[in-house]
């Protein structure tokens, strides 16, 4: 929708549209305004120049030929849309000290990446340093290319799951045992839906989604470490508990909740409701403290109202606390889940153990990152030019929990992400001046809040980084090579493809500490991205090992292994039949099967291959029959044969040289 001005209507009335000069003029003011009520009359100006365009190109020139991002919203790292027409100068450089990212034809990557695939509602397997995409996992929507939701058991996970027509993937999070990754799965949430899904690693395939009650978008997930023995979810939008109608016209009553999920059943444990919208979570390294930045404590419904005050609150939650209180009984049970009260005036948070400390920061903070050492939760002010570092062990100890402040850099405009190498290095993104920032952490912590004289080097990214991750930097075991910016504009980086660009990640090394102006970083590739990726992780090759086939006993007891002996139709009864059929390269266990209108038919099949990387499918287009099948898999399909007729079932992975051949036929006789 165009904005307009009511000032000047034309002759019938009616307001023109802004244009985009003013409508970027209008961005900035209200950004200005923003970063002033943080850091006074001196704050730096919004309209920064933008690096690696050219001499004199600010961000209004980059912003004129497309629509301006949101305010806040556009800082927390949601995407925006433009077009810019200049060439820009790679600011890549070619020391001789950076390993090869190009990894040769037949050579396997070194780290396995998981990107979450944003509106796509995937999960995007990557290798690293190659950036080349190995495959997607779908989680939050349905996929045809692996049949996911076609098939039965993942068709009821989603429908049990709410039912809805898609997902926005967006923070996920690997187990861990002992604080170290250990390959079991992955847990990523939701944001649209309020979901968290757990995606088996051994298969690659999503086995479990839970849609949370009492709250609308999951915004913060993570496990805990160092044994997952939770898995955490924010609820960033504010709404009345139970959301039932009443309260709706008094946001005071809303309220965030905290949620804890059991990992091996996913169901869910316990809520925690709190002031203000929670955002980003972490937990510490040693299994208790769980830290969650948060905007709009002053819980208002318009962004004026939520950018009042000069502070917000980060959350600490003290997890063993609040499982004794939901041990003890002492909750209220909505929609059949303990909701525990950790609100800042509630009587759980008077006296010198509340369950949940609230820690005054700049407005509007974006992130909460832990050190792999544990020893500090890194908040980025988004609105401030400032990293606020938490000492996780004065948490316990601290009278005033401003106190647990030990250090605040100044590092640049609009920081967001903050990820770490293993020699006691951060990296910050910065959002407005499209830069990653190198710092040393315990020189941030003795020096002067503000100062930045803990800074190493900055280093372009194009442009706008939202999240960006360095290899194994959320567990106890960073490895200090690879770091990936996630941007989220691309701008003139690759070929135009219409008004809707690539995302850009950005692959940058760290291997190496160097006294110039980016401090060692190096930028080594770019690598266009289907919008929107909006994290990742990475761990170690050797941290994860997928089944090269299935397993049948996996799914015993659950579905049929049906092999060519076995293939045969069953009638269950007058208007119910099963149909099992074996499935190899070039012939199904079935050459037919004949069944009767109005029939209910489930079909059970098997992929009886034994080798790796021979998957077969078989399809019924009119019947929405879609089953992959990897080797040794078995999958169902229940259906109502309603028209009658024949109907072609056929293989839709190319398997062999007989792969055109390869067919059965469905026989849906009339009924009399």
């Amino acid at each position: 929708m165009n904005s307009t001005d009511p000032e000047n209507p034309d002759e019938e009335g009616r307001t023109e549209p802004k244009d985009a000069e003013t409508l970027i003029e209008e961005h900035e003011a209200q950004l200005n305004e923003l970063l002033a009520d943080v850091e006074g009359a001196d704050a730096p100006e919004a309209e920064s120049h933008l690096p690696g365009l050219g001499s004199g190109v600010t961000r209004r020139d980059v912003m004129k030929a497309g629509a301006a991002v949101g305010v806040a919203g556009g800082l927390a790292g949601c995407a925006g849309t433009g077009a810019f027409g200049n060439a820009t100068t790679d600011t890549e450089s070619s020391s001789g000290d950076v390993p090869d990212h190009k990894v040769p034809p037949g050579e396997h990557d070194e780290y396995y990446g998981f990107w979450s695939g944003g509106h796509g509602g995937d999960i995007r397997v990557y290798g690293i340093p190659s950036m080349r995409q190995l495959t997607r996992i779908p989680v939050f929507n349905r996929e045809g290319a692996k049949g996911y939701g076609y098939d039965d058991e993942t068709d009821e996970m989603l429908e049990e799951a709410g039912g809805y027509t898609w997902g926005d993937s967006h923070h996920p999070s690997l187990s861990e045992t002992d604080g170290k990754y250990d390959g079991e799965y992955i847990f990523v949430n939701d944001k649209a839906n309020g979901r968290v899904a757990r995606v088996n690693l051994t298969y690659f395939e999503t086995d479990a989604i839970v849609d949370i009650p009492n709250v609308q978008s999951v915004h913060g997930c993570c496990i805990q470490s160092p044994n997952t023995e939770y898995v955490f979810a924010n609820s960033e939008f504010r709404t009345p508990v139970p959301n039932d109608g009443r309260d709706v016209n008094s946001p005071d009553e809303y309220a965030s909740l905290f949620t804890a999920i059991d990992p091996d059943s996913m169901d869910v444990l316990w809520q925690v409701e709190v002031d203000g919208q929670l955002d980003i979570v972490d937990s510490d390294k040693d299994g208790r403290w769980v830290l969650s930045s948060s905007y709009n404590d002053e819980e208002g419904v318009e962004v004026e109202e939520m950018t009042r005050d000069d502070r917000d609150d980060v959350k600490a939650f003290d997890v063993p606390a609040i499982q004794e209180l939901v041990d003890a009984g002492e909750y209220e049970e909505v929609n059949g889940v303990p909701v525990i009260d950790g609100t800042k005036s509630s009587p759980n948070n008077q006296g010198d153990n509340p369950i949940v400390r609230y820690i005054p920061t700049p407005k509007s903070p974006h992130c909460v990152e832990v050190t792999p050492d544990g020893n500090y939760g890194m908040v980025a002010g988004k609105l401030s030019p400032t990293v606020s570092i938490i000492d996780i062990e004065k948490l316990a100890t601290a009278d005033d929990p401003a106190d647990t402040i030990v250090g605040q850099p100044k590092v640049g405009l609009g920081p967001l992400h903050t990820t770490y190498d293993d020699r006691g290095h951060a990296y910050t993104s910065l959002f407005i001046d499209s830069q990653v920032v190198k710092w040393d952490i315990e020189e941030a912590v003795t020096a002067d809040k503000g100062s930045e004289e803990p800074i190493l080097g900055k280093i372009d990214v194009h442009y706008n980084p939202g999240h960006i991750q360095a290899v194994q930097a959320m567990s106890t075991e960073p490895q200090g090579d690879w770091l990936v910016a996630l941007n989220k504009l691309s701008k003139d980086r690759f070929l135009p493809v219409g008004p809707v660009f690539p995302d850009n990640d950005q692959l940058i090394y760290i291997g190496n500490d160097k006294d110039d102006e980016t401090g060692g970083m190096e930028l080594v590739a770019d690598h266009p991205v289907y919008p929107e990726p909006h994290d990742a992780i990475f761990a170690h090759k050797d941290k994860i090992e997928p089944a090269r086939t299935w397993d049948p006993a996996d799914y015993e007891g659950e579905k049929e292994f049906v092999t060519e002996e076995n293939s045969r139709v069953e009638r269950v009864d007058d208007s119910t039949v099963e149909v099992y059929a074996s499935v190899k390269r070039s012939e199904y266990g079935l050459r037919d099967f004949t069944v009767q209108e109005g029939d209910e038919v489930t079909l059970t099949i098997t992929n009886i291959e034994g080798s790796q990387d021979i998957v077969h499918g078989l399809a019924i287009p009119e019947y929405d029959v879609n089953l992959a099948l990897a080797p040794q898999d078995t999958r169902q399909f229940t259906f109502t044969a309603d028209e009658p007729g024949v109907y072609w079932a056929y293989c839709t992975f190319f398997c062999s040289a007989l792969h055109l051949e390869m067919r059965s036929r469905m026989i849906v006789e009339p009924a009399d």
